[in-house]
């Protein structure tokens, strides 16, 4: 029995979801967003929740059923709340700035890196070392952070390079003379 997949998923006030067969789709003050449920699972919605109720016994339905679960309560938050990431720069000479929908980054390469910004998600540059990536789709916005540190990953020497907010490096000890 899946314990995430009994808990019904509330929707807030100014989020609308609609069924129609195996398409749900909610929408929200941030942007629509639409899963296509597998077949394993049923979605039932009364008094303002969201119900996902296993067709059989499987085990293919048992994991399904807390997946899809998970996946409509960060649906229903994306569309009301958002999802943020945030990515900080060290290193000399290294930056980003937003132009358009470009991200620009000057990560120490020969060349600057131009990273387009894909249609959802939303990227802002407070600082020339802090990069903040936001949208309504969990999966993208951490797709898109993930693919933005990707480009220079924090080293263990000297710590430079593109890391979470929060995330700590571990260092290695240099050469000895």
């Amino acid at each position: 029995m899946s314990r995430a997949g009994k808990r019904p998923v509330t929707i807030p006030s100014g989020v609308n979801v609609e069924l129609a067969g195996r398409t749900i789709t909610v929408m929200g003050q941030k942007g629509a967003l639409a899963l296509v449920l597998p077949p394993e699972v049923s979605v039932a919605q009364s008094d303002g929740t969201i119900t996902v109720i296993p067709r059989d016994e499987t085990k293919r339905a048992r994991q399904m059923w807390g997946t899809a679960r998970s996946r409509i309560r960060n649906m229903v938050t994306g569309v009301s709340k958002g999802y943020s990431i945030g990515l900080e720069i060290q290193g000399i000479g290294y930056r980003a700035q937003v132009s358009g929908r470009k991200l620009a980054l000057e990560l120490g390469f020969s060349h600057s890196v131009a990273y387009p910004i894909p249609e959802g998600i939303d990227i802002k540059c407070e600082k020339p070392t802090q990069i903040l990536v936001s949208g309504a789709d969990r999966q993208k916005v951490g797709q898109v952070a993930a693919e933005i540190r990707r480009l220079r990953p924090p080293e263990p020497y000297k710590g430079k390079g593109i890391r979470y907010d929060g995330e700590r490096v571990r260092r290695k000890e240099g050469k000895k003379k």
